[in-house]
């Protein structure tokens, strides 16, 4: 396959800030992507671009998030930093939980261009986080602090080694993704969840020991594409345990792949 019929599949950037201490890059702002979620974005031979910020101190040119918008198949929204209560309307209950605004101000613009570009979106853990909020939802700032009695939902020491079991909903897409399995196993690598479900989303999976919800998707048909799910894909192992989260990537990827050859039918509205 050559390099012009692959899907350009767009990541967003995880934000390392300038630090004056840091030995290497002193002061500089770092953008970057975990290596596990591009090999996974490439996995069926899509091709994996990272989306770097436009904005900030060092700015040049007329690069803005709509061209990458434009010129791109599908954008994931991958883990990483919380996201800031200020993002949602509310003040942090602790310090360590402020998250990071200018990463979160960052995707929302993303996935506005997107939007408006009408292609599809898939958010992985955080992502997920940052979907609901940029469509009007709002997160618990820590699971265990405001949902005493919940799962850990992440351990430090077992990072992608902690695991719990997810129902997901009868008659949602991602049951018919996978017909007869209605409770399986994934990872669990967060500390916020979801708390008010954005507008327009219907809950897919939830954690079938405390309620939180695992899977989220778009619910009107006439819109563009808008998935997430709270654990990370790209961190299963063929073959595991684990769900199979190849049905995932290929329903999305599908989605990308239906808008891209209605643009190429209708070239006035891809200019």
């Amino acid at each position: 396959m050559s390099a012009s019929t692959r899907l350009k599949i767009g990541i967003s950037a995880c934000f390392m800030h300038a630090d004056p201490s840091r030995a290497l890059f002193t002061g500089k702002t770092l953008q970057y992507l975990e290596q596990s979620i591009a090999h996974w974005v490439m996995s069926t031979g899509a091709l994996a671009v990272m989306i770097p910020s436009p904005t900030g101190a060092t700015q040049r040119g007329d690069v803005t998030l709509d061209h990458y918008a434009q010129w791109l198949d599908g954008l994931v929204l991958h883990g990483g930093a919380d996201v800031s209560p200020l993002s949602y309307g509310e003040q942090p209950l602790q310090e360590r939980w402020s998250g990071d605004k200018i990463r979160d101000e960052y995707e929302m613009d993303l996935v506005a261009a997107f939007e408006r570009h009408g292609k599809p979106v898939f958010g992985v853990c955080r992502g997920l986080q940052l979907l609901n909020v940029a469509y009007g939802g709002t997160l618990y700032q820590d699971i265990q602090t405001q949902r005493p009695g919940a799962l850990v939902h992440r351990d430090a020491v077992t990072y992608d080694g902690n695991f719990h079991t997810i129902d997901i909903h009868p008659g949602s897409a991602l049951a018919r993704l996978y017909p007869g399995a209605s409770r399986v196993k994934v990872n669990s690598i967060h500390h916020q969840g979801i708390k008010d479900l954005a507008a327009g989303f219907g809950v897919e999976a939830t954690s079938n020991e405390d309620g939180v919800i695992e899977a989220i998707r778009r619910s009107d048909p006439d819109k563009s594409y808008v998935a997430a799910v709270q654990w990370h894909p790209e961190f299963h192992q063929p073959g595991s345990a684990t769900i199979d989260d190849a049905a995932l990537l290929a329903d999305f990827l599908a989605a990308a792949t239906a808008v891209k050859q209605q643009k190429q039918g209708n070239p006035t509205q891809a200019a």
